[in-house]
């Protein structure tokens, strides 16, 4: 009898849970810079980037105000989210894993020639592809009051809606 009202508690708290936040946005954005990222500064450029992108894809910036490599692991794992823009060493770090999206397609490599690095997939010979976007002098970042210097946009391989990540991605990295 304890199991059955125990399991019923449960489910009652997903339900109500899962109501909570409204609907998902098409394009999450994680931050975390070196010494984390104010939420402040969250809000501001995810305001600016909506009106930068219109109504669809639908965005929403997450920061972290510390930098957590525990935190970082797990946004990348299971955050769903579709662009992440880190500090430059860990975006270098995450290289080897090879859990990045090629914008190839999306945006000129030539435009980003230090986004543009070798990665060697398991079993496969190593490529070279624009994976990420460095924010140095990015204008996004600048038109908002925000130095984007050491950091690096990119998509990983996880990004639940992978064109619409592409799209907002585009626009951070408009010149």
């Amino acid at each position: 009898m304890k199991a059955k009202w125990l399991f019923i508690t449960i489910v009652g708290l997903m339900i109500i849970l899962a109501g909570c936040g409204g609907p998902k946005p098409d394009v999450s954005i994680f931050i975390m810079g070196p010494n984390g990222y104010p939420s402040e500064a969250g809000d501001k450029l995810e305001l600016s980037l909506k009106e930068k992108v219109g109504e669809t894809p639908t965005v929403k910036v997450l920061t972290s105000p510390i930098f957590s490599m525990e935190k970082m692991i797990v946004e990348l794992a299971a955050g769903g989210n579709g662009i992440f823009i880190l500090a430059e060493d860990q975006f270098k770090s995450l290289t080897k894993q090879a859990g990045f999206v090629s914008l190839d397609d999306t945006i000129k490599p030539e435009d980003y020639p230090d986004g543009v690095i070798e990665v060697a997939e398991e079993g496969k010979p190593a490529e070279k592809h624009l994976y990420g976007i460095p924010l140095t002098n990015n204008k996004w970042m600048k038109d908002q009051g925000f130095e984007g210097k050491g950091l690096v946009a990119f998509i990983p391989q996880n990004a639940p809606k992978l064109n619409e990540a592409k799209q907002v991605l585009k626009a951070i990295a408009q010149k």
